[in-house]
């Protein structure tokens, strides 16, 4: 699959050169964003701080909640106990917008741009939007490009934040100076979900390092869970948004109730 979305960004990667080469690429948003890992780590609703998720459709679910506007969204997890929101903005596969950024900036929240990025001139795109930070898959930058990446996102005043989906990818992130990691416990290669795989590589946590964990979180218990394995925050998406009302669905999970 993680070809099948690089290939998907291809018009988007013509269009931003067709931009450069004008000089008409936007310019980085003024002002100071809100910090992504220091404000998650200052979160207080225990156990663990969440980076909730506006997330409309995925390659695995289909259809989730297309009716649901960004701006009711962000403003329904900031009210529920969100730490910071991750916004989907891959168009063919999980039928998001990059303007979805903007319109979730309102509650003041750290925003995750959560894509398939791999040129240069994304970052300078993701950098003219209220992004805290940008999402980088280790498995889609091999050798230099995953650090060369990382430290325009730097420049700009963005957190990378790197995926990664086994011990190896773990490795290439180290190798490029990555500090914010993020165990996605779906190989989006096959798609299928290995839930213990946060626990196993979260076991060789670094100092200065700040863990995220992704997918297969549905209650309370996996939250304590992963607080308990090291990890410093985990990012929600598919079990808030499929009932329809992902405000009310993170406060259950923060609380440990059951959600009607």
């Amino acid at each position: 699959m993680l070809e099948a979305f690089r290939c998907a960004k291809a018009a988007e990667i013509t269009a931003l050169e067709a931009l450069a080469a004008l000089d008409a690429m936007p310019a980085p948003l003024p002002g100071l964003r809100p910090p992504f890992v220091e404000t998650l780590k200052a979160c207080a609703v225990p156990p663990l701080a969440v980076i909730a998720e506006y997330k409309r459709a995925s390659p695995s679910e289909g259809d989730i909640h297309l009716d649901a506007r960004p701006e009711d969204v962000a403003a329904a997890y900031a009210e529920a106990g969100a730490g910071a929101l991750s916004v989907l903005t891959e168009s063919e596969y999980f039928k998001g917008d990059i303007s979805y950024l903007a319109r979730m900036a309102g509650p003041g929240l750290p925003l995750l741009r959560k894509d398939f990025i791999f040129h240069p001139l994304q970052v300078e795109y993701s950098a003219a939007t209220p992004a805290s930070a940008v999402l980088l898959i280790a498995r889609m930058l091999p050798g230099g490009a995953l650090r060369a990446l990382a430290r325009r996102c730097a420049e700009l005043g963005l957190t990378p934040v790197t995926e990664v989906f086994n011990e190896q990818d773990l490795k290439r992130a180290r190798a490029a100076g990555a500090s914010v990691i993020q165990v996605n416990n779906r190989d989006l290669d096959s798609l299928r979900v290995d839930a213990e795989l946060s626990r196993r590589l979260v076991a060789g946590k670094r100092g200065g390092e700040f863990w995220i964990t992704a997918s297969g979180i549905r209650e309370h218990g996996d939250l304590v869970a992963a607080a308990a394995a090291g990890f410093d925050a985990a990012l929600i998406g598919t079990s808030l948004m499929r009932g329809g009302r992902p405000g009310d669905a993170l406060a259950a999970l923060l609380r440990g109730k059951s959600h009607a």
